[in-house]
């Protein structure tokens, strides 16, 4: 390319908010940035996990983050550690209303515009700006969010809700120029639900090698759960299972992160008389988690067994074996892949009795977390580092320029 292609994000998170999707999306800007192209922000003022940010009331806030002009815009900021549904799509609904307003002032400021989702309101400012501005547009799909929200209790199959979310994402698959897809699980079900013809090209997630990465530090006798804390996560079993691995090992889960339900999971743990066993950290300084993944004998990524959810591969499981830490997941499809394909983690049965068997026998076998370590290590190296996947990126982006 002669110049910068100008390619403008719409996300609803974004650092300093700490999410998977806040990582993938900055990740990705900040090594397109390096790679002549220009990337533009559109996000939220920071809330999210809910009551971690002040409220801020600003209509707009501009600044630089790295180099990168990044514009936070008003949305609703919900004061609920869960909201309910009427929260949530104030939350999700006046953002992209205000971006698709903020486009047409800063029309000339962008060439191409990516919307990522869940949700999939992002998507209302991609279709304003290809119908209305003529712009290109890809969708970054990271999730088949209606179905989670159907398998998880917050949608009704078959409900009017459903059915009109459905209609639209249609729409925006057909009209988008292009579909960026996380793993091939979900490729397959966007063809499959919405019979779209458009190109969907594999943008995985990933982690920052060079910033995830064994560090040199003395191992601590403890499990790790790193990550949001939310419903999709299957966690209450693991945290059973901790009654039966005790009894073997000397060990503690530490869980690191924040989310939804993180305050009734650590009622349920007090209640089952295990506060001395798991540990809940809450979240801490991006700089400080590779050593924490790497002080770890073991990480989790407890993934509910829904068939929906079947197009899952947890981010912390990437960030883990980049830190030469072994995996236990449960789950289905991508997640059984990835444990396979990698060698660096082991898919176990979502009962605590079996989670502590499959934990225990990693935990008998000193060589063999060892081996699996740097399995994990080399296979996220080689597949899955976040500046080889922005370089596929920049292609696509090329492709449409």
């Amino acid at each position: 390319m002669n110049q910068k292609m100008k390619v403008l994000f719409i996300t609803q998170h974004f650092p300093p908010e700490k999410s998977a999707n806040a990582f993938r999306i900055s990740e990705l800007a900040y090594n397109l940035n390096e790679l002549d192209v220009k990337p533009i922000i559109f996000a939220p003022h920071p809330s999210f996990p809910t009551r971690t940010f002040e409220r801020n009331w600003k209509i707009l806030k501009l600044k630089n983050s790295g180099g990168i002009k990044l514009f936070n815009i008003w949305s609703w900021q919900s004061t609920s550690k869960d909201p309910g549904f009427v929260s949530r799509m104030f939350y999700y609904l006046i953002f992209p209303l205000h971006a698709s307003i903020l486009t047409i002032l800063y029309f000339n400021k962008f060439d191409l515009i990516i919307t990522s989702n869940p949700p999939i309101f992002t998507a209302i400012t991609g279709l304003f700006s290809k119908v209305i501005l003529n712009k290109k547009w890809i969708i970054d799909s990271r999730d088949s969010w209606i179905d989670a929200s159907i398998a998880l209790g917050f949608l009704k199959e078959g409900s009017l809700p459903e059915k009109i979310s459905r209609k639209f994402e249609k729409i925006c698959y057909s009209r988008t120029d292009m579909i960026l897809a996380t793993t091939k699980e979900l490729s397959k079900n966007i063809v499959n639900l919405y019979q779209t013809n458009k190109k969907i090209v594999l943008i995985p997630n990933g982690a920052d090698t060079d910033f995830f990465y064994p560090c040199s530090v003395k191992k601590k006798n403890h499990i790790l759960f790193l990550g949001n804390i939310g419903h999709a996560q299957d966690l209450k079993k693991y945290i059973l299972a901790m009654k039966f691995i005790v009894k073997k090992h000397d060990i503690k889960l530490l869980i690191v992160g924040d989310g939804d339900t993180k305050e009734n999971l650590e009622k349920f743990t007090l209640s089952h008389n295990l506060g001395n066993i798991v540990i809940f950290k809450g979240l801490i300084p991006r700089k400080n988690v590779p050593k924490v993944i790497s002080e770890s004998l073991i990480g989790i990524a407890p993934m509910k067994k829904l068939k929906t959810l079947n197009y899952m591969a947890p981010v912390k499981t990437y960030e883990y074996m980049a830190c030469g830490v072994p995996f236990v997941a449960s789950g289905i499809g991508e997640v059984v892949n990835l444990a396979r394909e990698s060698g660096g983690g082991i898919i176990t049965d979502d009962t605590p009795e079996e989670i502590a068997k499959t934990i225990n026998g990693l935990l008998d076998d000193h060589q063999k977390l060892i081996e699996m370590g740097k399995a994990g290590r080399e296979y996220v190296k080689q597949h899955y580092d976040r500046k080889n996947i922005a370089f596929e990126l920049k292609k696509c982006i090329e492709q449409l320029s």
